[in-house]
């Protein structure tokens, strides 16, 4: 440091600013219980899909379009309209939709389908506890038999299906899978703020 100067005002409290800001989020993802590691017998089926080749955009789509119930989602980038619209459709169409989103994914990303889906009134939830909320998930009824679960790398993108190398498994007729992924969905988005609420709003109710 230069002899005479001292440091700025604006600098010092900069820093203390990014230094809460950091302690912040490391304070909210301690306080998140750790997930008990599930072992499930096996029953239904297990799809495996891969990308470029397989049309796993195709898969969702029609997974989306036979639920009866419940289709829950965990996406961490998602700008795929065609899967957007069917969840849309699903929701009109009395079937309880509810996403889970990165926060800074979902409210920085161009052209992102969060925004869509909450504009159409599917509730959409903002994960925003943890460096990032990188699930990619998609449950289907898991309180039905035949219910489903889709998980792996994929991410709810074009660019996903058509340019990179993803992958899936497909949990077909799987209730416990599906409701090992329903529990954490609903553990995450207990932390999460509803699309819209300001950062620094209190949660003060259940998830819904």
């Amino acid at each position: 440091m230069t002899a005479g100067r001292g440091v700025r005002p604006a600098a010092v409290a900069g820093a203390l600013a990014l230094a809460a800001g950091a302690l912040a989020l490391a304070a909210a993802v301690l306080a998140l219980p750790a997930p008990a590691a599930v072992v499930l017998p096996g029953s239904g089926s297990i799809e495996l899909a891969f990308t470029p080749g397989d049309a796993i955009d195709d898969r969702l789509v029609a997974l989306v379009d036979a639920a009866e119930r419940e289709v829950l989602v965990q996406a961490f980038s998602f700008t795929q309209r065609r899967l957007a619209r069917a969840l849309i459709a699903a929701h009109r169409r009395g079937v309880a939709v509810a996403v889970l989103a990165d926060r800074a994914q979902a409210l920085e990303t161009p052209h992102s389908a969060v925004t869509d889906l909450a504009a159409a009134g599917v509730p959409v939830w903002l994960d925003g506890s943890h460096a990032a909320a990188h699930n990619k998930v998609l449950i289907v009824d898991a309180a039905l038999p035949r219910a489903t679960t889709v998980t792996g790398s994929y991410n709810f993108t074009v660019a996903a299906q058509k340019r990179n190398a993803e992958n899936v498994a497909i949990f077909r007729d799987n209730p416990g899978v599906a409701q090992a992924y329903r529990d954490n969905f609903r553990r995450l988005q207990a932390r999460a703020l509803r699309h819209g609420e300001p950062a620094g709003a209190a949660r003060s109710r259940a998830p819904g």
